[in-house]
């Protein structure tokens, strides 16, 4: 049995007036400790530490992403640490994410020690056993329609992943030991054994 808390708080600035990009970072800035995002609409968005099955699975995936484009070298794999502006004005932090080198080498410095103005081309969420499905699969279509090529939801309690990719319908995938991936991130497996097993 799953047990965890995760409803996030919301805090709604003056509706006159929104967090600029400059005045949002400094508002993270000034509160380390808080797991913060920005909706599309301005809504500053709390929400609660993951559970150590959640923290597992995120660690999990981003490990096997990071060490696949450390080999592959033809971009860079984030955590959920990394948080990005998109395009329509909300502030997203993906469980794992990559992004293809030339994006990157149009940073500046500081753009790249700050939150930046960058869409991922590959961006793995794993579903919180506290998520609602429908939920989740809205946050997906968000990062699709901001311009992300391929996504992949992973359901570990139902050993389920659903599949993303833009201008096609969503394939749903149940219980698949290992997913390939394709478009940006091809030739990259993820096996998701230590996914459906959990801590045991």
């Amino acid at each position: 049995m799953h047990i965890e808390v995760r409803e996030p708080v919301r805090i709604l600035p003056d509706s006159k007036r929104r967090f600029s990009d400059r005045e949002y970072l400094a508002f993270c800035r000034a509160n380390p400790e808080l797991n913060v995002e920005r909706t599309a609409e301005g809504e500053i968005v709390i929400v609660a530490p993951a559970s150590a099955e959640s923290s597992h699975w995120e660690a999990d995936v981003t490990r096997q992403l990071a060490n696949w484009a450390e080999g592959d070298g033809r971009g860079k794999a984030f955590s959920p640490s990394a948080q990005f502006f998109l395009p329509d004005g909300s502030a997203r932090s993906p469980d794992a994410a990559w992004i293809s080198n030339a994006p990157l080498a149009q940073l500046s410095r500081a753009e790249k020690r700050s939150f930046p103005h960058l869409v991922p081309d590959f961006v793995i969420e794993v579903r919180s056993p506290s998520d609602r499905l429908k939920k989740a699969q809205a946050k997906m279509e968000q990062w699709i329609a901001n311009g992300v090529k391929l996504l992949w939801l992973i359901d570990g309690d139902h050993e389920t992943v659903y599949i993303y990719r833009r201008g096609e319908p969503v394939e749903e995938r149940r219980g698949i030991q290992k997913l390939a991936g394709g478009g940006p991130v091809k030739g990259f497996v993820l096996n998701l054994r230590p996914i459906w097993q959990g801590l045991g």
